[in-house]
């Protein structure tokens, strides 16, 4: 354990740790992820006399943002009482300030960090109103700027995720919903974003026990059964103690389970967003690794969002796959040259979006990933290939790059 002081005054309030926080002597007082509220809480750590430190062993990104700060400071001939006094920054650490969050590229692992600890441990209803339109306008912005890019990330992501299961799902539903509702659908802005809040907080009620069943290998419990049938009609509860008042918000929240195939135009408005969000949910949930089962290939997902109960094509389900593609961002491909790619964006076609090679035709990693125009013959895509069998971990951030 190599500890390094923490400079309280940049520890960022209201907002997940982005490490380990210890005191002097290696005591864990909060883990990574931790919020603390407030000031007050902060002064209370302090005046139970504790320094506040951090392991630079597991602090990753915090300790090389301190190291940077420090060659910084004997470059420029800074006073090595200065230098001595110096502490290892938060807001470093977390690579951003709040502005900075609000207006620049996304930090995926951050946001499902925040949407975890968002819904499963609701804070009271001011704060927590103030921190779900936070999260939510920024998946909302990212999703009108930079669509494409947010469809692989969150694909990609949720191949992968069993750990933060449910945040990442709720970010993939909402984030689908309204690209399809702006892109396709050509709903208003306001109803745009009221689809979103509702697929972002559909689960609210559950989602510990989501994440609980994503690395479960035994039977569902009589109890798990019944806390997954009612958890549409809790978290509609649990929305209004948390002073949420939009009625088609919360009747889309309670009904997003309901079977309700038919005319999409016959359906009230909350019908409709719950209708989308069901399809979504669908989509999503297929994707997702579980300690009982492999992700579905992209392809099979697609199919069970297109076709309702009654095995007849699903207008929201359509909606859907029309905005997103057969083939969308972040899924696997197989080329007519046997190569696999991955899917960075969508085409002129729902079959035909831009790829890059990651394993040859031999099945061996590429590299660097190799852009392919699936439009020409020689690179048409011949069918999705599963997560489980690309055999290569990419670091998103290379992928995004690419986008």
């Amino acid at each position: 354990m190599n500890l390094v002081a923490l400079n309280i005054d940049t520890i960022p309030l209201g907002q997940p740790l982005p490490f380990v926080l210890r005191g002097s002597n290696g005591v864990l007082l909060a883990q990574r992820g931790y919020v603390i509220r407030n000031r007050e809480e902060l002064n209370q750590l302090v005046a139970r006399g504790l320094n506040l430190c951090v392991d630079t062993d597991e602090s990753g990104d915090s300790h090389r943002a301190y190291l940077a700060q420090l060659q910084k400071m004997l470059f420029t001939d800074t006073s090595l009482g200065q230098i001595a006094a110096m502490k290892i920054t938060a807001g470093a650490s977390a690579g951003r300030d709040r502005a900075t969050a609000a207006n620049g590229p996304p930090d995926w692992p951050e946001l499902q960090l925040r949407s975890t600890q968002l819904l499963r441990a609701p804070p009271p209803a001011g704060e927590f109103g103030e921190r779900f339109e936070a999260l939510h306008g920024e998946l909302a912005r990212h999703c009108a700027a930079t669509p494409d890019a947010t469809l692989l990330a969150l694909i990609y992501l949720s191949g992968q995720e069993m750990q933060q299961y449910s945040g990442t799902h709720a970010m993939l539903v909402a984030c689908v919903c309204m690209i399809a509702a702006a892109e396709h659908l050509r709903w208003p802005v306001p109803r745009v974003l009221q689809l979103g809040r509702a697929a972002l907080s559909m689960n609210i009620a559950m989602t510990t026990l989501q994440d609980q069943l994503a690395v479960q290998t035994q039977p569902l419990s009589t109890q798990q059964l019944a806390d997954i049938e009612s958890h549409a009609a809790r978290a509609e509860a649990l929305l209004r103690q948390l002073g949420v008042g939009d009625p088609v918000w919360l009747e889309a929240v309670r009904s997003h389970h309901q079977r309700a195939p038919g005319p999409f135009a016959a359906k009230s408005e909350a019908q409709q967003l719950a209708r989308l969000i069901q399809r979504a949910d669908i989509f999503a949930a297929r994707l997702a690794p579980r300690a009982s089962r492999a992700p579905m290939p992209v392809t099979a997902a697609m199919q069970a969002t297109y076709y309702d109960e009654a095995h007849q094509v699903d207008e929201a389900g359509s909606a859907l796959v029309k905005a997103l593609g057969v083939y969308p961002p972040g899924a696997f491909v197989r080329l007519a040259t046997q190569e696999v790619a991955v899917v960075l964006r969508r085409g002129a076609s729902a079959t035909t979006p831009r790829v890059a090679v990651v394993l040859n035709r031999n099945g061996m990693p590429t590299g660097e990933p190799i852009p392919r125009d699936t439009a020409q013959a020689a690179w048409k895509i011949t069918g999705a290939v599963a997560l489980r069998d690309v055999r290569v971990q990419l670091p998103l951030s290379r992928l995004l790059a690419l986008v």
